[in-house]
């Protein structure tokens, strides 16, 4: 399994030979050498590179919270700006794109909607339209598969946790999201995949590449397995485990009681995984130096694990056994400072209302049935490889 940078050094395309790039990239895009893209690409193309961009975290990720802005650089080895995608702006302007005649997208996608990745993607797609400059996306396997789950997102609840209307788990690469938005909103954009080889869409453990943190909080392939459904809880009251080693993974608040949890949980909802009780103390974030009831979810089998169901189920068998613990998070969250962040995230809001008051996972996923077989068609026009 090769991706679109490893494939560079065979296919790299000759058109761009003497051209001036830019590149939308971090640390986890590597090469098949470990090295970070913009080596990989400065061997391709020497003095190529005239521009750097980096999405939220930073172009070195070096930002470990959410929601902390980078500022614009310069690039220690190659002496050409690098400009923050997440700070006092969250899209290219005409300036950065001045002068570029290509944009090359390298990024780490782990196949949830709300990953802010994405929504950096179609703000460059936007913006490469209206400067004339053609964006190549050197494409990478989504790493959670080509399964799909959640809502829709309703045009009512884009944001920057979602900027086009995809179910919150997606089942599609980076390269076949910018095809299906390139023809969704007919963007007059000169568009280039550059695709993996050798993929089918098996699981990530079998792609033999190794896996580098796309963000500070996602540290294993485990981690990206549950996100899609953990994520949740950064609308929630409860911790969803940011200043732990296993963030995502690891959840929960002060006062939970995991096996009054476990009596109440809906135990269909967690086939593929195990959860395992504990108690945890996060180092920064929500509930610092407290010590928290709580659980890790350890993912068994990835083939049936369904994390949106996941995360759901265990909200609802919280709010049973323990009604009240926990809250709604109120605004503001990522830019937004009206809208109630779990609406936003889940891409629901009268599905959150549900929740809260006691709506069962079956009751809640069959809302997004008819959608999910749209979608099911919808992306049948971007597909780069098995379904």
């Amino acid at each position: 399994m090769v991706t679109g940078l490893g494939r560079l050094g065979d296919a790299a395309p000759a058109d761009l030979n003497g051209a001036s790039l830019g590149l939308l990239a971090n640390p986890a895009a590597v090469g098949p050498d470990l090295s970070p893209a913009w080596v990989m690409v400065n061997r391709v193309w020497p003095g190529g590179l005239k521009a750097l961009f980096g999405p939220q975290h930073g172009f070195f990720a070096e930002k470990q919270d959410n929601m902390v802005e980078s500022e614009h650089g310069t690039h220690p080895g190659l002496g050409v700006p690098i400009y923050s995608l997440y700070g006092q702006t969250r899209r290219p302007t005409p300036e950065m794109l001045s002068g570029l005649d290509a944009l090359l997208v390298d990024l780490v996608d782990v196949g949830c909607r709300v990953y802010t990745f994405f929504s950096t993607l179609v703000a460059c797609l936007e913006e490469c339209a209206a400067a004339g400059v053609e964006v190549v996306v050197l494409d990478r396997p989504n790493p959670i598969g080509r399964r799909f789950e959640g809502p829709v997102l309703p045009p009512e609840l884009m944001s920057f946790v979602g900027a086009h209307a995809i179910p919150l788990s997606h089942g599609l690469t980076l390269g076949e999201l910018a095809r299906l938005v390139v023809a969704e909103r007919n963007l007059n954009v000169a568009l280039r995949v550059i695709p993996c080889a050798g993929w089918a869409g098996e699981d990530f453990a079998a792609t033999g590449l190794p896996w580098v943190m796309p963000s500070p909080n996602m540290p294993t392939l485990d981690t990206a397995r549950v996100y899609p459904g953990q994520v949740l809880l950064e609308g929630a009251s409860l911790s969803e485990g940011r200043g732990t080693t296993r963030p995502f993974e690891i959840f929960g608040m002060p006062g939970l009681d995991p096996a009054a949890v476990l009596d109440a949980l809906e135990p269909e909802a967690l086939d593929g995984a195990v959860l395992r009780p504990l108690n945890f103390e996060p180092t920064f974030h929500k509930f610092a130096g407290q010590v928290c009831g709580g659980f890790q979810i350890h993912v068994t089998d990835p083939g049936l694990y369904r994390p949106v169901r996941a995360t759901l189920a265990l909200l609802g068998a919280i709010n049973r056994a323990q009604p009240g613990l926990w809250g709604l998070r109120p605004p503001p969250y990522e830019y937004e400072h009206e809208r109630r962040p779990l609406d936003l995230l889940l891409g629901d809001a009268e599905a959150v209302d549900m929740l809260v008051a006691g709506a069962t996972t079956a009751e809640l996923e069959a809302r997004w049935q008819g959608d999910l077989e749209q979608w099911d068609e919808r992306r049948q026009r971007a597909l780069l490889y098995p379904a």
